[in-house]
């Protein structure tokens, strides 16, 4: 037959149907049309490349195009419940990640306190003692309320004043008491408020003298003051 009567054929129409042979890469199996695998064998033999070299990388191509676009489509049609399913899995991880954070910063907090503790020297037994543990006077009530005056910041000249005071109040008897609950030289009400200068303060006349001077000094200023309130109301 001459050759300007023979019939081109197009490899994508002829009998309208694809002709189309299976390449192999990176161990997967794709079926492409044989033009097209033809095509790329000419054109990379034109330019000095192999036909094998030639095939895989543009397989290669159109295999990694068409897989993320599978991947953006099951995205797309995922359903809404599941989405949402998905969303809430990555905030919990998120806050699993925060809480985590926390614990740590607080564990490194208490090692810190731990360790200043532990560096901070114990005081000594000296400076733990009370004020009050001095040698106190020694006498009957009214010989150790006059050697206290002194470090409440009194003259001599309030005695007289507090002899009255507590002459009226409770005799100076260690054990006086009343029916209201006051008890003690001073009248402490309740007697048990004196136990903040001592334990025995249900007998030691030191002990309740102690605290009954700081109650007039805080209320009244003085014995002289205290014994003026006493005279105008009948009670201090």
């Amino acid at each position: 037959m001459p050759a300007r009567h023979r019939l081109q054929r197009n490899p994508f129409t002829h009998n309208r149907k694809f002709s189309r042979i299976t390449v192999a890469i990176a161990g997967v199996s794709v079926i492409v049309p044989a033009a097209i695998a033809a095509g790329l064998t000419a054109s990379g033999a034109s330019a000095g490349k192999s036909a094998s070299a030639v095939n895989s990388s543009s397989m290669q191509a159109m295999i990694g195009a068409r897989t993320a676009n599978a991947y953006s489509d099951d995205r797309m049609r995922l359903p809404d419940a599941t989405r949402h399913a998905l969303a809430k899995l990555e905030f919990r991880r998120e806050q699993a990640k925060r809480a985590a954070a926390r614990r740590a910063a607080k564990r490194a907090a208490a090692l810190r306190a731990q360790r200043a503790a532990a560096a901070t020297p114990a005081p000594s037994p000296s400076s733990q003692a009370p004020s009050d543990s001095a040698p106190q006077p020694s006498g009957n009530p009214q010989q150790i309320a006059s050697a206290m005056l002194g470090s409440f910041g009194w003259s001599s000249g309030e005695f007289g004043c507090l002899v009255s005071l507590w002459n009226l109040e409770s005799g100076w008897n260690v054990y006086a008491s009343n029916p209201s609950g006051a008890y003690g030289i001073p009248q402490a009400l309740p007697g048990s408020k004196m136990a903040s200068a001592g334990p025995d303060w249900q007998s030691n006349a030191a002990t309740q003298i102690r605290w009954g001077l700081g109650y007039i000094k805080s209320d009244y200023g003085s014995p002289c003051g205290a014994w003026s309130h006493e005279q105008a109301s009948g009670w201090y």
